[in-house]
């Protein structure tokens, strides 16, 4: 068999041809890895019968679906790129990713028509030449062809494999420290070994029903549904995630694991009367994207329920550290030990390895890591270093090789499980004609893990709080958009010229209101 992401669902559906695959977690659509396997097969068909080219690049702009998933595997098996697009993201953001990338086909949901057709209007400011419209029971907009049109208009059988180990597999963008979003490159060895990995590390029994509530556009969503078809997991998928509907679903669905974001815990334990749900069947749920507080896992662990704490990248594929739930107990500050498969060293500013328990950068190696920031040579030569990934990030290693984050080298916010970087909000307040400075730091939020605060030095003494807050709406996804605005006269810099984010941090050490 072919080193070919794609080829794993053919080969799973072979194995448990009769295995539920794919759930819609209302129970609206139940599909054998077969079924979804069939479907695949149509998607690659249909995009091979108009014309498509290997290495060409497909935007996926859906929600959680059958669709998203179906098309993933096929763009796979038939040698295109996908390029997984972040629903949240408004138009600008969005045609600096499809030109950036060079896509030439989208697959968007209805949810979205409003955002496409500006995209659409725009012209050739994107490369896009095929529009393909997840319509439901309406019609497609007028410059889009139905998808499922498109789909079941062809045939089932497996399509000719064109694309294996170092082919590109997708490139998911990351929001840049420059204010301009990277695209990470993943090949199908990359992606194979992140999937590896997490299946050599996890703890998996089959049969497995997992509750998948992430948004696929993440790689902490899209490497864990490879794994579910690697192992013959069924794949229990949310289209979104509401808190009361999770609980309904793992009783009714019986589910054995998932995957959350720290921010999506809290909020299940806030809804009334939730131990009234039967989670007899939940084993473990694996959590990352921010750190979690020990008396909600403390509350988890009572409740029967293990919270393993993952530690990972986009650039890594995922993986890098795991923590069980027992650990995490123990070690609450500890993300855990590196994966199987994954390397994980910590090195100060000569790049020589640090002693136990000092602080550093942590490096990580592996087969799963990526290849490369497509378009930014200077940015990947800055990242991969001698075969090792910069994360960025700085921890501690103890004795026993359990790591713990301490900071953030690059000041990321994590809002909700969502990166958020502090120079793409700062370049779009620096954009209005009353500010003067803007500096963006990360606030403690309950209900966020973090919220940005925009510290702002004004020209004009009559620009308010709600001005500044209402300059960004449009112009910055909702999740990366200040929640507040401090007011003040200068942003401290060191002598380079570089914001002292330390001493803003200091200066406003206060919890955010959201």
């Amino acid at each position: 068999m072919l080193n070919n992401l794609g080829l794993f669902l053919s080969k799973r559906a072979f194995l448990s041809p009769e295995v539920e695959g794919y759930v819609e977690s209302d129970g609206s659509l139940r599909l054998t890895y077969t079924e979804l396997n069939n479907r695949s097969n149509q998607v690659a068909n249909a995009f091979v019968k108009a014309g498509i080219e290997k290495g060409e690049r497909v935007g996926l702009l859906l929600m959680n679906s059958s669709e998203f998933m179906e098309a993933y595997f096929a763009l796979a098996k038939i040698g295109a790129v996908v390029v997984p697009l972040n629903w949240r993201l408004v138009a600008d953001e969005l045609e600096f990713i499809l030109k950036d990338s060079g896509t030439k086909r989208l697959i968007f949901d209805n949810e979205f028509v409003e955002t496409v057709s500006d995209l659409h209007s725009r012209g050739d400011k994107t490369d896009i030449l095929q529009w393909l419209q997840v319509c439901g029971n309406g019609e497609a907009a007028f410059f889009a062809d139905d998808y499922r049109a498109f789909r079941d208009a062809e045939e089932d059988r497996e399509p000719e494999v064109t694309a294996c180990d170092d082919d590109m597999l997708y490139i998911m963008y990351t929001s840049g420290t420059t204010g301009l979003p990277k695209g990470v490159v993943h090949t199908h060895h990359t992606a194979i070994w992140g999937l590896f990995s997490i299946a050599a590390t996890a703890n998996y029994n089959i049969p497995e029903r997992f509750l998948a509530c992430l948004p696929m556009f993440h790689v902490g969503a899209l490497t864990p549904l490879a794994v579910n078809v690697y192992r013959g997991v069924t794949s229990v998928v949310m289209r979104s995630f509401d808190p009361v509907a999770a609980w309904k679903i793992i009783e009714s669905e019986k589910i054995t694991s998932a995957l959350c974001v720290p921010a999506m815990l809290n909020f299940m334990v806030q809804v009334p009367n939730f131990g009234d749900f039967d989670r007899s069947t939940l084993r473990w749920i694996m959590t990352g994207a921010a750190p979690v507080p020990v008396a909600l896992t403390q509350q988890y662990q009572s409740m029967g329920i293990s919270i393993q704490q993952v530690y990972g990248l986009t650039e890594t594929c995922g993986p890098a550290c795991l923590m069980d739930g027992e650990g995490a107990i123990k070690r609450p500050e500890s993300t855990g030990k590196a994966f199987f498969h994954t390397e994980v060293k910590i090195v100060d500013d000569s790049g020589n390895d640090c002693p136990a328990g000092t602080a550093g950068e942590v490096l990580v190696r592996g087969e799963h890591i990526m290849t490369e920031y497509w378009n930014r040579p200077d940015a990947t030569a800055e990242t991969l270093v001698d075969g090792w990934l910069r994360t960025g990030d700085v921890a501690t290693m103890d004795e026993e090789g359990y790591v713990s984050i301490q900071d953030r080298i690059k000041d990321m916010i994590i809002s909700g499980g969502e990166n958020v970087y502090p120079a793409e909000i700062e370049g779009v307040l620096m954009s209005h004609e009353s500010i003067a400075e803007a500096a963006v730091i990360g606030q403690e939020s309950e209900t966020w893990g973090e919220s940005p605060l925009a510290i702002v030095v004004k020209t004009d003494d009559s620009l308010s709080t709600a001005e500044v807050l209402e300059y960004c709406q449009g112009k910055l996804a909702r999740f990366k958009q200040p929640k507040a605005v401090e007011f003040i006269d200068v942003i401290p810099r060191n002598p380079s010229g570089k914001i002292l984010k330390r001493v803003l941090r200091e200066q406003y050490p206060a919890k955010a209101d959201v």
